[in-house]
């Protein structure tokens, strides 16, 4: 005997059935407590970044001495430093326990850019360090960075990659492919894929403000001046200036935005996360 179930009741299980899953698979920001989905092991998350991270580096141009990386590593050290610090003196668990912390600072100033994979594995670019000019606003950007991989970004960007992929195939057989057939034309007529837009980017921009806030906060427990965050982005807001984005279509705040959060920021973080002895 042929069972069939209608649309509406389909979607019913379906959708109970992704929510005991996502409530389930949650995590906890460090600091912020922000709630987040989490499907995905960090431990193979971690083993995949230092697989392709040691590729990365071998195929690209790093600086191995001078006063580039011996001040990234320093600046970086001290951060990763201050963080576990702070969470062992508050009697939490440490997010980075498990990190193997590297630098490499790659040769190329056209690229103003840093990044952080899961694990601890850092790059900073040299055009980058242009911009950054001193050790403190280089390291509200490395703190930035570190701050995407304390909170787990990575793990929680999979981790919705992994349910609108499988929310968008199921639901689309039963609208008849309604879903692809729209994101085709939508991409077709105006270049962007509606997935990325605001949803799928890299990291939204929640994530990109959560790795502000926290950033500055890791800056400050490692002892250096947040305050320089914002001549920092004022900056990098003139080198970008006529070439911006708007907001809606970058997974980064516009500076002009970042810079006011930053405002809103510094004085409470400077008050309430001061420098901490590692």
């Amino acid at each position: 005997m042929k069972h069939t179930i209608n649309r509406r009741k389909f979607l019913e299980l379906f959708g109970c059935c992704c929510g005991s899953m996502m409530l389930g698979s949650c995590s906890t920001v460090p600091i912020t407590d922000r709630k987040q989905l989490s499907l995905i092991s960090e431990a193979r998350i971690n083993a995949q970044a230092a697989s392709v991270y040691e590729k990365f580096k071998s195929k690209s141009k790093l600086i191995t001495k001078g006063k580039s990386i011996k001040t990234v590593e320093e600046v970086g050290t001290k951060i990763q430093l201050a963080v576990s610090a702070f969470f062992n003196k508050e009697n939490k668990p440490d997010p980075t326990d498990n990190y193997e912390w590297e630098y490499v600072v790659v040769d190329n100033d056209k690229m103003i850019n840093a990044w952080c994979m899961p694990g601890g594995k850092i790059a900073v670019y040299t055009g980058i360090l242009k911009v950054t000019q001193n050790i403190n606003a280089l390291s509200v950007v490395m703190g930035h960075e570190i701050a995407h991989a304390v909170a787990k970004h990575s793990i929680e960007r999979q981790s919705q990659a992994m349910t609108i992929n499988i929310g968008s195939q199921v639901a689309d057989i039963f609208l008849g492919g309604a879903i692809n057939k729209t994101r085709n034309t939508v991409g077709s007529n105006t270049g962007l894929d509606i997935f990325r837009i605001g949803i799928m980017n890299p990291f939204g921009r929640k994530q990109e403000s959560e790795a502000d806030y926290l950033g500055l906060i890791f800056s400050s427990l490692a002892g250096y001046d947040i305050r320089e965050s914002v001549n920092f982005w004022k900056r990098m807001q003139e080198r970008k200036k006529g070439k911006e984005p708007p907001q809606f279509l970058s997974t980064h705040p516009s500076s002009k935005n970042r810079i006011a959060s930053l405002n809103g920021w510094i004085n409470e973080i400077i008050i309430k996360y001061p420098p901490i002895k590692s």
